[in-house]
C-alpha cells in the first residue's frame, strides 16, 4: 500500500483549495476547530467515514483505490517491518484502528446483504 498522502493534508488541501477556515469546517460538521486542526496535523487519524464526511462538507468525495503490487505478494516480514518502529501504545492505536474499520466493513457487507434480500 503506497499513500501519496495522510487524510489530515489530503484534509487540509481541499479545505485551502475551497477557502475555508477550519472554524467554518467545524461549523459545517458540527464539530470543533480543534479537531479539525488535530486531524490535519495528524495528531488524529479520521476513520474513512470521518474523513468523507469533512470533505463532502467543503464540496469533495473522497474517493479510494487499490492497485496490484508490482512483483506479487510482500511477504509478511516486509508488512511487519514498520511496526518495529512503532511503540506498543501505537501498535495498540493500529490494531484498534484495523478492528474499527473491519467492523464497519462487516456491517457495510450485513447492509449490503440485507438490502439485496428485499428486492
Amino acid at each position: 500500500m503506497r499513500m501519496t498522502a495522510q487524510p489530515g493534508e489530503l484534509l487540509r488541501a481541499a479545505r485551502l483549495r475551497r477557502g475555508l477556515s477550519q472554524a467554518e469546517l467545524a461549523r459545517r460538521t458540527g464539530t470543533t476547530q480543534t479537531y479539525v486542526s488535530r486531524v490535519e496535523r495528524g495528531v488524529l487519524s479520521p476513520t474513512i467515514r470521518s474523513l468523507a464526511r469533512l470533505l463532502a462538507a467543503i464540496g469533495e468525495r473522497l474517493e479510494l483505490t487499490t492497485a496490484p503490487l508490482p512483483h506479487g505478494n510482500v511477504s509478511e516480514r516486509e508488512l511487519r517491518a514498520d511496526l518495529r518502529e512503532l511503540t506498543a501504545s501505537e501498535r495498540l492505536a493500529q490494531g484498534m484502528e484495523l478492528s474499527r474499520f473491519a467492523t464497519e466493513l462487516a456491517s457495510a457487507a450485513e447492509s449490503r446483504r440485507a438490502e439485496g434480500g428485499r428486492r
